[in-house]
């Protein structure tokens, strides 16, 4: 699988595991999070994508233990977390409204956790997870900055922001941002003409599109066209259509890494088969058109 490069002292694998829903799986035993973990790293998949709050902030424990009982498999991986949105769930059970919280005492706090949690001595990449309405730039570019320094974490970013959201908090800082994780797929493709993929383009960052397959709504009859159509490529390429809404994402000239989550070992098994798929012009077009209901103007 090719590699990215987030930093020039850091890569990501091409592809991500996403692990959102660790903690939806009826067996989050060590050997069957480590099951997972070894089915990416033998597609060349290294790259694992967590946050404080996945799994009602459980998850990252989840995978700390599989990486406490299999220790040889930290070195070779690279970890993405996030922070910054608090729900009255585990450590923040007392909190009585939904709400995000980017002030430093909140980031380090949650940085400080999500180490402890996952057993690992420095973050490769943390994701302001969300936008906050009340983000003091100066505040947070400067923890973000210092984190950075003090060695907890190799790189940051930013994720679901917009494009003026992240020259904010950019401009706060002297580290610059390596990414922005955004919800990217043939379901959500309004990032391609609002700016959003345009304005990381040109500042030559890396995409990370989360629910790539928009929430497995692509496979469903409520998309007759576009699926039908995603399963006739599929099968012409020896593959699925799942397979083939990836590629569709990989085709991008923006170098987009599609975050993928699935607790099915079958499934993570077959993520690479989207590199298999042959996407031309005239292919990506046609599903674009299928995902839009009429053609480009």
């Amino acid at each position: 699988m090719d590699r990215v490069k987030i930093t020039p002292d850091l890569d990501f694998s091409r592809m991500v595991y996403g692990m959102w829903r660790l903690g939806d799986d009826p067996d989050t035993s060590p050997g069957h999070v480590q099951a997972k973990i070894e089915a990416c790293l033998a597609q060349g998949m290294t790259t694992m994508d967590q946050a404080d709050i996945y799994g009602g902030y459980m998850a990252e424990e989840i995978l700390g233990a599989a990486l406490k009982a299999a220790p040889a498999l930290k070195d070779q991986i690279e970890i993405v977390t996030k922070c910054d949105i608090v729900v009255g769930a585990g450590r923040h059970a007392g909190a009585t409204v939904k709400h995000y919280d980017t002030s430093r005492a909140h980031i380090e706090a949650s940085v400080d956790a999500s180490l402890r949690l996952m057993g690992i001595d420095k973050i490769d990449l943390l994701l302001i997870h969300r936008p906050d309405p009340l983000i003091d730039p100066d505040e947070t570019g400067r923890t973000l900055d210092d984190l950075v320094a003090n060695g907890k974490v190799r790189a940051v970013g930013v994720s679901n922001f917009r494009p003026w959201d992240c020259s904010l908090l950019q401009s706060r800082m002297g580290t610059q941002l390596a990414t922005n994780q955004i919800e990217l797929s043939l379901g959500c493709h309004e990032p391609l003409t609002n700016g959003d993929v345009a304005f990381l383009h040109e500042q030559r960052k890396p995409i990370m599109a989360w629910s790539p397959l928009a929430g497995g709504s692509l496979m469903a009859e409520a998309r007759p066209g576009l699926t039908t159509l995603l399963r006739s490529v599929g099968e012409a390429n020896g593959t699925d259509a799942a397979a083939v809404a990836v590629a569709w994402l990989l085709a991008h000239p923006a170098g987009i890494l599609p975050v993928m989550g699935t607790n099915t070992l079958s499934r993570i098994a077959t993520l690479s088969d989207a590199f298999k798929v042959q996407m031309d012009r005239s292919t990506w077009f046609s599903l674009y058109e299928a995902a839009l209901g009429h053609e480009v103007a």
